[in-house]
């Protein structure tokens, strides 16, 4: 268990963290700019009244004591107040305080399914919140299927955003279309929009109508695949997550570019998804031993991408719905014959952020 401990054996006070992996002095700098006093921060909002930026490069601690869970210390600024030595041990971790994302195949043992009524309750919520941000995903049934309920269930998640294709959309076979999404054609495993920046994070498309007998939807997630990616080619993986790629998308009134690496690493270099789309992006202009090294690195996600071992597939009926991370799970569908009847989804994006937000939220109400 973590503790923070005090010592006043030198002239400069320290204070410490101690945990399993041993200790570690936390600076004066560190210390100072988390203090929780109200000269300090906002008491409602938790915000800085002060610029940590502008410390003295050189502050040091002048005095330090330990007093049940608390801590009282001083700076060669002249400041002193209390801490909580708890908050400390918390602030120490870099963390969103989010469940860490847990890799699945076609053999997924449990699917994270719901039905919509189930969800207007805040402990259900949580559970489903969990596995979304774990898995990527949720298969949700028993939605109501008005011409713009998606807009009411996106919203029970976090935020809609709006692009070119409006508030929300409707996803059905029209000919000359300004998509191939509203072509009857299949579509293989792909991120939506990585032509956006930043790429819309996370979609919801939900089944009004399905008479036809294809149009199977598919999910897989990018984060297992890529790992095979790794084991497989780290050199292929390194250009796939290090070379920008140009994603474009144009039509009479729009015209969108993006220039990202196919593979996104966070800031601690820890992969959160891709940005895939065949029928979107360019090939970068590298030497021909790179080009080379690229195209079979890429040639071999787009394969995996496909692969039954990894890759959900489902039929969406009406009233059903399919949640899942842009970034992170690629989505799409098998072609589907229009003469057999009439197959119409809907769709809408809300920001990454939306279910993260309300899973703090909700954890630290029902705790």
């Amino acid at each position: 268990m973590p503790e923070i401990l005090v010592s006043t054996q030198s002239a400069v006070p320290t204070v410490v963290l101690r945990d399993s992996a041993g200790d570690v002095v936390l600076p004066a700098l560190w210390l100072r700019a988390r203090s929780p006093d109200p000269s300090q921060r906002d008491a409602v909002t938790g915000q800085r009244l002060m610029n940590p930026h502008l410390l003295p490069d050189d502050l040091t601690l002048t005095s330090a004591r330990a007093q049940g869970g608390q801590l009282h210390l001083g700076f060669s600024d002249g400041f002193s107040g209390w801490y909580d030595a708890a908050e400390l041990i918390e602030g120490a971790v870099l963390t969103e305080g989010c469940p860490e994302a847990q890799i699945w195949r076609a053999d997924i043992a449990r699917k994270p399914v719901y039905a919509w009524p189930d969800l207007q309750n805040e402990a259900v919520l949580l559970a489903a919140l969990d596995d979304f941000i774990r898995l990527g995903f949720l298969l949700i049934n028993q939605t109501p299927v008005q011409a713009d309920s998606i807009l009411a269930i996106a919203q029970h998640f976090g935020f809609v955003r709006t692009t070119n294709f409006g508030s929300f959309f409707e996803v059905y076979s029209r000919p000359d279309s300004n998509d191939l999404a509203y072509r009857p054609v299949a579509l293989g495993p792909h991120t939506d929009n990585p032509y956006r920046t930043p790429v819309p994070g996370i979609q919801l498309l939900q089944c009004l109508q399905n008479e036809t007998s294809g149009g199977f939807s598919t999910l897989v997630d990018s984060l297992a695949v890529a790992e095979q990616v790794r084991a497989e080619d780290p050199a292929g993986f390194d250009l796939l997550s290090r070379v920008p790629v140009r994603f474009e998308y144009r039509d009479a009134s729009t015209q969108l570019v993006a220039v990202k690496p196919m593979i996104e690493l966070d800031g601690k270099g820890a992969m959160t998804g891709v940005h895939y789309s065949p029928r979107l992006d360019d090939i970068p202009l590298m030497s021909e031993s790179d080009t080379r090294a690229y195209h079979a690195a890429r040639k071999r996600l787009g394969t995996l991408f496909e692969d039954p071992k990894f890759e959900l597939h489902f039929r969406l009926n009406p009233g059903e719905l399919m949640m899942f991370d842009n970034n992170r799970v690629l989505h799409g569908r098998t072609a589907f014959n229009t003469a057999e009847g009439h197959r119409q989804l809907q769709g809408c994006y809300i920001d990454r952020d939306g279910p993260r937000s309300r899973y703090r939220v909700l954890k630290r109400k029902l705790s």
